[in-house]
């Protein structure tokens, strides 16, 4: 046995006596995959103190508004990974996908046919759906939460005016219908002016991210649910950031000139677009 299988077998030898028997599995395998990666790459000192620099450096930037490590875990796809090995067993459900850093709690709740935008710019967009299980059985009461960036690329909390635009929640009727306005997405970067975009800048990867409106579905009985609705003909839907496109999840968006009558009889006064997304939640 050489010293670096020797150091390895020691290491995971201290965590045998742990309790709790997940946290064993986890600290083990844990150490078993960095081990394995330091013994690959084979690092210098200087080049494992720029790491543990790096790593510093996102929990400096990290605050109530703004969380650098659910960016690092988004751009190294381990964020997409932890949320495709949770969902495997539930293939008629509406595929889940990232939660993202722009997620609030105490969102306002806005009635069916109610406003998401909020006073963000944007072009309006009209989005329906339907809340069933698998069994086609419709959800009524379920809780809709919907979030998103407005058209210059920001989400509210990205502000420094306290404004909350971009995002409310509903509840389905008893149909498990829901209708809401927001504005239609567009794509918009990942923060980049902390260490992980300068992790980006240094292996020539871009920050953007394919258009999207964040969804969650909540309903007692059923598994949480949180996706996204992607935009159709986005260029970036190949290439996005945070690896969250889901083919299933790409809906079309249909524009539509300002004359055109809209579903609930507003006049948005412009052009706005619509588009339908069902959602099938497992139990």
């Amino acid at each position: 046995m050489t010293r670096e299988d020797e150091l390895v077998a020691g290491v995971l030898a201290s965590f045998e006596d742990t309790p709790d028997p997940r946290l064993r599995e986890v600290m083990t395998g844990l150490v078993r995959h960095l081990h394995a990666f330091l013994r690959e790459v084979r690092p210098s000192q200087e080049e494992w103190q720029r790491g543990i620099d790096f790593l510093t450096a996102v929990g400096h930037i990290t605050d109530e508004h703004r969380q650098e490590f659910i960016l690092l875990s988004d751009v190294l796809g381990a964020s997409m990974q932890t949320v495709v090995v949770n969902s495997s067993e539930h293939a008629d459900a509406t595929e889940a996908t990232v939660l993202g850093p722009f997620f609030l709690d105490d969102s306002p709740r806005i009635e069916l046919g109610g406003d998401v935008a909020g006073g963000a710019p944007g072009q309006p967009c009209w989005v329906e759906g339907t809340v069933r299980d698998t069994d086609g059985r419709p959800v009524a009461g379920a809780r809709v939460e919907v979030w998103e960036a407005d058209e210059e690329g920001f989400y509210d909390v990205q502000y420094d005016d306290g404004r909350t635009s971009g995002r409310a929640h509903l509840f389905t009727d008893g149909e498990g219908g829901f209708r809401f306005w927001a504005v239609t997405p567009t794509p918009y970067p990942i923060p980049h002016d902390g260490p992980v975009g300068a992790l980006l800048d240094a292996t020539g990867r871009s920050p953007m991210r394919a258009s999207h409106l964040h969804v969650m579905v909540t309903a007692d009985g059923y598994r949480d649910l949180v996706t996204h609705v992607f935009v159709e003909g986005d260029p970036l839907l190949g290439r996005d950031s945070v690896f969250g496109v889901r083919p299933s999840l790409v809906r079309r968006f249909d524009v539509h000139a300002a004359d055109e009558p809209t579903p609930d009889g507003r006049g948005p006064g412009r052009d706005w677009s619509s588009t339908r997304f069902d959602v099938v939640l497992a139990r």
